[in-house]
Formats: C-alpha cells, sequence, structure tokens
C-alpha cells in the first residue's frame, strides 16, 4: 500500500495498542482518569514505546549500530529489532514526565499502562505465530508447533503461544479484581502486573533460542531483567500491605468530563468556598456568643 508493504505482525501490534486504548477508555472512571487522561496517554504511549523498545534493541546489538555509517541502521525500524522492556521503560519515563506536568499521580497512569501491557501484548504476540519467531527449543510435547526448514520439519515450543496465555490470565485476573474494587493505592494494578509478567517472562524466556544475552555472558536479558522485575514487585506488594498503605482521601471522587484530572482551579475554588463559609460560620458563632454574654452581664446587673 503507497509503496509499503503490510506485515501481519505490524498488524497486531496496532490491533494491540486499539484495544487497549479502548479498555482504557472504557475504563477510564474506574481508574480515576478523564477523557483527556486516556487519549494523552494512547498518543504517548505509542512514540515512546516504539522509540524506547528500538534502543533497547540496539543496546544489546550493539555493534550492529556502531562504525562508519551504521548508525543509520537504527532507523530501519521495519527491518525488525524491537523489545518489550525497552517499550516498557521508554512508555514509563514518558508517563513520569506527564505526571509531573499534569499533578497526576504516577500510580494512576502506571496502573491504566498495567491493564494496557497485558492487552497490547497478549494480542501482539500473535504476530509472533506467522513470523515463525519467537519459538522454543525441539519437543515432542502434545502441544508442539511443527515449522518448516528446508525439506525437514521440525517439532518446538510454542513459547509465544505461552507468553499469549499467560498474559491472558493475568489480564483477567486483574480485571476480575478491579471490578471488587480491591486495589487500595495507585500502582497496586502495575505492580500486579510486574510480579505476574515478570514471573512467567522468567519460566517462558528459558525455552526460546533467540534471546539476547548479557555481553559475552551466557545470562539472557529478558530472563534477568524478569526475574528483577518479579522480585522488586513481590517485595513492593509486602511492603505496601504491611505498611496497610491506602488510597489518599478524594481518590473515588467523581472525574470531570472535560480536562485532565490534574486541573486544580475548581479544586482551589471549592476549597475557598468553604474558607469562605467556615469564616462566615465563625463569624456568626462570635456574634452569637458576644449576644449571650451581654444577655448574662444584663441579668447579672438586674439581680444585684
Amino acid at each position: 500500500m503507497f509503496g509499503f508493504d503490510l506485515y501481519l505482525y505490524g498488524l497486531f501490534i496496532a490491533l494491540g495498542f486499539i484495544l487497549a486504548g479502548l479498555y482504557l477508555y472504557k475504563r477510564r472512571n474506574a481508574l480515576g482518569l478523564s477523557n483527556d487522561n486516556v487519549l494523552d496517554l494512547i498518543i504517548l504511549a505509542v512514540p515512546c514505546g516504539i522509540i524506547g523498545a528500538r534502543l533497547y534493541f540496539a543496546l544489546f546489538n550493539i555493534s550492529d549500530y556502531v562504525g562508519q555509517g551504521n548508525w543509520l541502521n537504527i532507523f530501519r525500524i521495519r527491518e525488525g529489532g524491537l523489545a518489550i522492556y525497552g517499550g516498557v521503560i521508554g512508555g514509563a519515563l514518558a508517563f513520569y514526565v506527564y505526571s509531573r506536568r499534569k499533578k497526576v499521580p504516577i500510580g494512576k497512569l502506571l496502573d491504566a499502562a498495567g491493564f494496557g501491557l497485558f492487552i497490547g501484548q497478549a494480542v501482539g504476540r500473535w504476530g509472533n505465530f506467522f513470523n515463525r519467531e519467537a519459538f522454543g527449543s525441539v519437543t515432542d510435547l502434545p502441544w508442539k508447533m511443527g515449522l518448516t526448514r528446508g525439506t525437514d520439519i521440525i517439532y518446538v515450543h510454542p513459547t509465544f503461544l505461552y507468553e499469549l496465555l499467560w498474559n491472558t490470565v493475568g489480564f483477567i485476573l486483574m480485571h476480575i479484581i478491579s471490578k471488587k474494587k480491591k486495589n487500595k493505592y495507585y500502582g497496586q494494578f502495575f505492580l500486579l502486573y510486574a510480579a505476574w509478567y515478570g514471573l512467567g517472562r522468567y519460566m517462558i524466556e528459558g525455552l526460546r533460542t533467540d534471546s539476547l544475552f548479557v555481553a559475552e555472558t551466557d545470562i539472557r536479558v529478558s530472563q534477568l531483567l524478569a526475574l528483577l522485575s518479579f522480585s522488586a514487585a513481590i517485595v513492593l506488594l509486602l511492603r505496601n500491605h504491611m505498611r496497610g498503605s491506602h488510597f489518599p482521601d478524594g481518590w473515588d471522587d467523581p472525574v470531570p468530563a472535560e480536562g485532565p484530572i490534574g486541573d486544580t482551579e475548581d479544586a482551589e475554588a471549592s476549597d475557598s468556598d468553604d474558607e469562605d463559609t467556615s469564616v462566615s460560620e465563625n463569624g456568626d458563632n462570635l456574634d452569637k456568643e458576644a449576644h449571650d454574654n451581654t444577655d448574662m452581664n444584663d441579668i447579672t446587673e438586674n439581680t444585684d
């Protein structure tokens, strides 16, 4: 189309973005976000996620991007080379900047990202199936996947399918928890995402045959990060549970239909009205006390 080839992998990634955006827009009130917040996050997530995913991949394949003329390879995204962890990092940094500018709690944005990532990753993994990639080692298990290699057929672990199913189950569980209002503080859902995805990715990555490795070692980058993500998320979840972390006052106030939730003018005006009411009430009380005291003096004088 218009001189470009359309790839199924790209279409599934785009579909994942769209479905994640629709879900977040549908549940924006439950997540404490306004219409503008959700649209802003979608606009930020796409470019920042792609840039982060590309830079992450290039960092661990640096030899392909250094040297005379090779640095231009980093712009050839259509030739492949994106890593999901880089996309998460890129998106998280963009959300942090947005939270500071709009005065929206970063935990609230990350919670939304957790739901969106589960959906996007589950749908996007179908692209690996059509690309015949992201598969595992040879196996004879009943659910093995057959791949042609020349005139031969090999049977391997469908690791893309393992991760797809793992993410789908994680999304369903988180959706149920959110419906029952079991969340107690901002960022809880993102920690649940990091713990669940980290555990699954750690186990699945060990079966894959296309992993990125740390320098010249046998340490798989994604497996190491998955273990760190899982461990950190579990520690934070336990710490917050023991501390009894909870939402700040007013966390469930209605979200305005227009404008970002970070706007403070209405809140300031409301506070001002409260102060005026308080001053008025105090003034009325003082007048009442003064009047009562005067009456008591009159009574005392008359009695004397």
